[in-house]
């Protein structure tokens, strides 16, 4: 059994827990939640970086961070199945990477707005976070991945890393992506309705709003 060290809101987490469920692990990897929070602890033990996801596995290695956990979750399933092999791998693992720093930017514009009272807001900090965030929405909007059923009727790590980026817009951005990005919405929209993992790991935050 792999343990999954992971936080109920963690986008990064979201999406090791979604690959687990569409590779068909799920009996295989056991979600164990995570005080990021913490200054000590468990998850300082198990990874010196104290971020999720953590990947504990039965032979006493670790794994850390999403990319990586998404690369092992793949091979267990027997590969090439949310990561492609051959031309397509490294596009696929290109748009990963821009979907993560939606994620990133996000968080540390976050941690900026929550961590200071306003009137010491660095303001030039957040927006160069908000602008990264906007101009790869933009580019996803302009140029839409294709929608699992599209694919293979499974999502790729693009897919996955894309639509919990949006899920967490959605959480601590108030939604506000969604204004500019039409093309995008309908693209978030058909994800959802065709893997069912997004709205099993939805966090609690937004199962207190629906």
């Amino acid at each position: 059994m792999i343990i999954l060290r992971t936080s109920p809101t963690s986008p990064y987490g979201r999406k090791a827990r979604i690959a687990a469920a569409v590779l068909g692990l799920e009996d295989q990897v056991n979600v164990d939640w995570a005080d990021t929070r913490a200054s000590e602890g468990s998850l300082y033990e198990q990874n010196p970086l104290a971020k999720v996801p953590t990947l504990l596995l039965e032979n006493g290695d670790i794994v850390y961070d999403s990319r990586v956990a998404l690369e092992l979750l793949d091979m267990l399933a027997g590969g090439g199945r949310i990561i492609p092999t051959g031309e397509a791998r490294i596009s696929v693992l290109t748009k990963q990477a821009m979907a993560d720093g939606i994620t990133d930017a996000a968080i540390q514009a976050q941690i900026e707005t929550r961590n200071h009272p306003e009137e010491h807001w660095n303001t030039v900090w957040i927006e160069r976070q908000q602008g990264k965030v906007n101009r790869t929405l933009k580019a996803f909007n302009d140029q839409l991945l294709p929608t699992p059923a599209q694919t293979n009727g499974i999502p790729d790590c693009a897919q996955i890393a894309l639509a919990c980026s949006l899920g967490y817009l959605d959480l601590r951005a108030n939604g506000d992506w969604r204004r500019e990005n039409p093309e995008l919405v309908c693209w978030h929209d058909a994800f959802v309705e065709q893997v069912p993992a997004y709205n099993e790991t939805q966090a609690p935050e937004m199962l207190e709003r629906s």
